[in-house]
Order: structure tokens, then sequence, then C-alpha cells
């Protein structure tokens, strides 16, 4: 079983999963630096689209050798990440990646309806892992990035490419929280009715999960605080995937692990479109980008 990223990389390796990745606008040293360790431990092949002078730049700054890459030169970031995306379309490329180029640039690029990667009528999200050393195991959850208020439909797609992901890390049938702020059903709060609506569609098997909701956070992913409240649940305390009510308590959740907890490493991808993409923020270290690299790997098709 898959329990950190260490263990994501050697069961990458084990298996010989190799694919190929796309760079938007690669030419900043933690993306390249990023793609030059997964290029290395052979989880990936790497194109970098980007300014030829600026990649070469970074490649001896970093002591990384270029010509492990291959370099598709555009000097203007606009196009180049238009011609990362339209690789990716062509079929080219299976996992893409965000480099220097800003959020909306690449977003406007995958969202383009000619040559763009999101299906007709398709859903983007957001789907993140963390490795927290206070938890057992991985921890998926979405969305923290892109639906600011997610609603039922959209809560059903969302649960689904969340628990797709953790499938894809050799886990059979996750358990998925729908996180609200108490577990007791309460007719005043939407979350606590919609996560019992959602829980009742995995038991139905219209979401292919073990689902239980609505559940506080503390008893999502705490034994102790089930063994107070005296709760019973499959999920309870031991979920693998948490459904939040709406982006600001799942940014909040996921920024208070990588800057109040010690020793959390994270990952995260855009779900929903035809290859997973990886939307990593420019300031983001090279271990997040490595780990994000390795998780788009392992989900893509």
């Amino acid at each position: 079983m898959i329990t950190s990223f260490n263990d994501l990389f050697a069961e990458l390796q084990a298996k010989g999963i190799c694919k190929r990745m796309i760079v938007a606008w690669g030419v900043d040293s933690h993306s390249i630096e990023a793609a030059s360790l997964a290029t290395d431990k052979g989880f990936v092949t790497t194109t970098l689209v980007g300014d030829p002078d600026l990649i070469d730049a970074v490649c001896k700054d970093c002591k990384i050798d270029s010509s492990k890459f291959t370099i598709i030169p555009e000097k203007d970031e606009l196009k180049a990440v238009a011609k990362a995306v339209q690789m990716v379309h062509d079929g080219e490329g299976d996992v893409l990646m965000k480099g220097l180029c800003s959020t909306d640039k690449f977003l406007r690029a995958i969202l383009n309806k000619e040559v763009g990667l999101l299906p007709a009528k398709g859903l983007l999200s957001h789907v993140g892992v963390i490795e927290n050393p206070n938890y057992h195991k991985l921890l998926f959850l979405t969305d923290m990035a892109v639906i600011p208020q997610p609603d039922f439909r959209q809560k059903v797609k969302l649960a689904g490419f969340v628990t797709g992901v953790a499938k894809s890390f050799g886990i059979a049938m996750p358990k998925i929280a729908f996180i609200a702020a108490s577990e007791q059903m309460l007719d005043s709060m939407p979350a606590c009715i919609e996560g019992a609506m959602l829980a009742k569609m995995c038991d139905r098997g219209q979401i292919k999960a073990i689902g239980d909701g609505p559940l506080a956070l503390d008893v999502a992913i705490d034994q102790e605080a089930v063994e107070i409240k005296k709760l019973k649940s499959p999920v309870a305390g031991d979920a693998d995937c948490l459904l939040f009510p709406n982006i600001e308590s799942a940014n909040v959740f996921w920024k208070t692990n990588s800057k109040l907890a010690t020793g959390v490493r994270q990952a995260g991808f855009l779900v929903g479109t035809k290859v997973p993409c990886i939307l990593a923020s420019r300031a983001d270290s090279v271990d997040v980008k490595l780990n994000s690299i390795a998780s788009a790997v392992i989900s893509a098709k």
C-alpha cells in the first residue's frame, strides 16, 4: 500500500511506469529541478516548452544536463503555454505541468474550446494529496483551488474525481468523508444535508466508495475523537478522502498543513481534464512539484 510519496516513487519505478510530460513555459529553477529529478527517477520523459536561453541558464546554474530534456523553443510566454497545451491535445503528452507562467494563462489555454483539454460539458477541479506524519496514511482532498461553492451535482463529480485518484494509488475502495462543521444532522447547515445525501449515494453504489457524512474534520481523521463521541462509522478516524463543502474550508486546511504542520509533504493537480494537469504555484518547492509529478503520473491513463 502506498502510504507516502517515497512509496509512490518506488511503486512507479518497480512497475516501470513512465509518462510523457510537457512543461508549459518551463523556464524556472523549481520546475526544471523537479522535472530533472522525475526524469532521473525514470517515471517521466520531459519536454520543456519555453525560451531556450532561460532554460540553458537555469540548467547551468543548477548543474543539470539539459540534454535529458526535449526543448521546444518559444520565447513568448503566452505562445509557449498554448504550444504545450496543443501538444498534449494532439496526443504528444500524457501529463501537462505549469512552469513559471501565471495561472490565468495556463487555465485559459486548458479551457480553450478548440484545442484545450476539458471535454465538452466537463468539470474542471483540483485534487490535493497530503502526507502528514501525524496521520497513518495519505490524505486526498478536494477542492481547494478551482470551484468556489460546488453545488450538489458538482460534489457528486468531485467525489468521483478524488476517489478515482485514491484508486490509482492502489486503494481499491477508498473511504471518503463528506466534511461539515458537525457530524450531527443539522438542517440549518446545507453541508450537513448534502453530506448525508452523498453518503447515502455511496451506500447505494452511485458513488463507488465507502462514504459517510456529515463528518466534522476531527472525527474524520482522529480515532480518539471518534471514541470520545461514540460515533459508529466505517469512515470516521480512517478517511482516505476528504470532500470539503467549499473552496475556503479546503484551502484553509491545505495551507494550515503546509505552514503549521512540521514534516508535511504535498502534491496537487487538476482533474476532469483529458490528462492530469499539474497546477503548482510558482512559489511551490521542488519537493511539492516532484510529488505532484509522481501523483499525476500514477493517475494518468
